[in-house]
């Protein structure tokens, strides 16, 4: 299983590269007695306490100089429920684990992310996700979760059970408390297929509304400095399986989208006048091909090319007026960008602090390869987002403080009460949180 990134003489390291912290301890609790134990004792010693799990988020959400929990230890499924169709399952499992066990019970989740590499939890608690016109992110599939919190009690939480709790622990951005286990809905294995195809972008905008109602799942990757996308549509099949060959699927997924594609990105790092023509090729690189496979080898793609990402949700209607006005930026500027932008989209679900919270919407992600200057492009693009009241995910790089959330999500207060009420010395707090919920 990937262990979370860390440096040496016990420094912790984000897989983008960007965070570092240095906690005063770290523990690797094997139970959730043990758990709550190491929990009780960093409150005597006047110790912050954070999770962390495989470092995929690019925000300082999980640094702590206090007692760092790593959960490799709490990993694998707890029980399946065949009845109620739910599987719960330990907070430090990968999801690469949960998929690949599950696809043999004959089972998987509706929808997921396109990578796999991050633990349930963190997963869920950043509230990562996918693109669906039905099905929303993995956090709106759980329907139980199990926290240790602030005094080291063990709190279960469904619809029914400490419902206040559950409405906003799904994705609690690790300051509620410590989640443990996860109870996700799931249905019996089912077949996808994908037809991926490049399509000028001025058709995308056009047809963006259509190409959404039509398909279960639909999302594009726009090249900046060119008019050309690349666009994804997964819908259900009744078969049969024709997955990708395993050649082609290696030229494609691997020499191209990541060998070659990191190759372009070091070309472009040194010498940023090259991006441009880069882009053009790299956008008609890949070609059309359809394939039919199980969920989880269509919705998700290793991404080994390290880079750095900020993500905004906006209402969907205003998603494509705010991709024109991107390009226009980025066209109008001397910016250089080597990275595709992704368009996803989730419809609105009922988590308090999710980025699709009573709003049907439309997630856009820039991105900049690790190690060259993300700051510019990432202000101007911010600045573009937040004028259309965009919410950022909460594990990508962003600048909001909880003065901005308290007006672009209405259920804030219910978080930040909840919050006193669980952790009200603050035992979960990281300069991060203070920032983006309040001290």
């Amino acid at each position: 299983m990937g262990s979370t990134a860390s440096g040496n003489n016990g420094t912790w390291r984000n897989w983008g590269g960007n965070v570092r912290a240095r906690p005063a301890r770290q523990v690797t609790p094997a139970s959730v007695d043990e758990l709550a134990e190491a929990v009780r004792k960093a409150a005597e010693d006047g110790l912050r306490v954070k999770a962390v799990g495989t470092g995929h988020s690019f925000t300082s959400i999980a640094a702590t100089d206090g007692l760092l929990v790593r959960p490799q230890l709490l990993t694998g499924i707890r029980s399946i429920d065949r009845e109620n169709m739910t599987v719960t399952v330990e907070a430090g499992t990968p999801l690469k684990r949960l998929n690949v066990a599950l696809a043999r019970e004959g089972l998987s989740l509706t929808n997921m992310g396109d990578i796999m590499e991050q633990t349930v939890s963190g997963a869920t608690s950043t509230g990562t996700h996918g693109t669906g016109r039905e099905s929303a992110s993995i956090a709106a599939q759980i329907t139980a979760l199990e926290l240790v919190t602030a005094d080291g009690s063990v709190l279960t939480c469904s619809e029914k059970e400490n419902p206040d709790v559950f409405a906003a622990a799904r994705i609690g951005l690790g300051a509620l408390g410590i989640v443990t286990a996860i109870t996700f809905a799931v249905e019996p294995i089912f077949l996808l297929t994908a037809r991926e195809e490049p399509m000028p972008l001025e058709r995308v905008l056009a047809d963006f509304d259509e190409l959404w109602a039509e398909n279960e799942h639909f999302e594009f990757y726009w090249f900046p400095h060119t008019g050309n996308t690349n666009t994804k549509r997964n819908n259900r099949s009744l078969g049969p399986e024709q997955p990708v060959p395993q050649l082609k699927g290696w030229f494609e997924d691997e020499f191209l989208s990541n060998g070659v594609f990191q190759v372009a990105n070091w070309v472009g790092r040194a010498v940023p006048a090259t991006i441009p023509g880069i882009a053009q090729i790299s956008s008609k690189a890949l070609s059309a091909r359809t394939y039919t496979d199980i969920p989880y080898k269509v919705f998700t793609s290793p991404r080994r090319v390290r880079f750095v990402e900020m993500e905004y949700a906006v209402a969907r209607e205003a998603v494509v007026d705010t991709l024109r006005e991107l390009k226009a930026m980025v066209d109008r500027s001397d910016l250089r960008v080597s990275f595709p932008v992704e368009v996803r989209t989730a419809p609105a679900d009922d988590i308090t602090l999710s980025t699709a919270s009573g709003r049907d919407s439309a997630y856009i992600a820039v991105h900049m390869f690790r190690g060259t200057p993300y700051q510019r492009y990432f202000t101007a693009a911010e600045r573009i987002f937040t004028a259309h009241e965009g919410r950022p995910h909460w594990g990508k790089v962003h600048t909001r403080d909880a003065e901005y959330f308290s007006r672009v999500y209405p259920r804030f207060g219910e978080f930040t009460a909840l919050r006193d009420r669980l952790d009200p010395d603050r035992r979960f707090q990281n300069d991060y949180l203070r920032r983006v919920l309040g001290a």
